[in-house]
C-alpha cells in the first residue's frame, strides 16, 4: 500500500498527464484538420488510437488513487469531482474511444467524407468536454489541498 504523500502523488502526476494527453490529442486534431495533409490527419488518428493506452492507464491510476485518497460518504467538492469523472469516464466509452477508431479507419482508408467529419467534430466536443472536466477538477483538488493545509497551519 502507497504512503498517503505517495498516493497524492501518483493521483496528482496521472491527473496531469491525461489531461495533457486529451490537450495534445486536442490540438493536433485541430492543427491537422485546418492546416495539414489527409497524410497528417492519419498520422495523427494513429496517434490518437495508440495514445488510449498511457491516457487509460493515467485515468485508471487517477480514479483508483482518488479513490483511496476519499472521505466516505462523499461531499461538497468530492462529491462534483466524483460525479465529473462519472461524465467523462462515460463520455470516453460510449463517444471519444469509438470515434477514434473509427476515425483512424476512415482516414486509413482515405475516405474524409461527411461522415468523417461529422464524428470528427463529435469527438472535437465530447474532448472539449472531457478536458473541461478534467481541469475543473484539478481546480477543485487544489482548492481541497489548500483548505487542508489552512486548516493544519491554523491547527497549530
Amino acid at each position: 500500500m502507497l504512503s498517503p504523500d505517495a498516493l497524492r502523488l501518483v493521483h496528482r502526476a496521472a491527473g496531469a498527464c491525461a489531461l495533457a494527453i486529451l490537450i495534445l490529442f486536442q490540438t493536433t486534431t485541430l492543427v491537422s484538420e485546418i492546416a495539414l495533409s489527409h497524410e497528417a490527419v492519419l498520422a495523427v488518428k494513429r496517434m490518437i488510437v495508440w495514445g488510449l493506452i498511457p491516457l487509460t492507464l493515467c485515468l485508471a491510476a487517477t480514479g483508483a488513487s482518488g479513490n483511496l485518497m476519499a472521505r466516505k460518504p462523499l461531499a461538497g467538492l468530492l462529491r462534483t469531482k466524483m460525479n465529473r469523472m462519472t461524465v467523462a469516464a462515460a463520455n470516453g466509452l460510449l463517444i471519444l474511444i469509438p470515434s477514434a477508431l473509427y476515425l483512424h479507419a476512415k482516414a486509413q482508408a482515405g475516405v474524409f467524407d461527411t461522415g468523417f467529419y461529422a464524428v470528427q467534430l463529435l469527438e472535437i466536443t465530447a474532448g472539449l468536454v472531457n478536458v473541461t472536466m478534467l481541469s475543473l477538477n484539478m481546480r477543485d483538488g487544489l482548492t481541497m489541498t489548500r483548505k487542508k493545509r489552512a486548516r493544519a497551519a491554523h491547527a497549530q
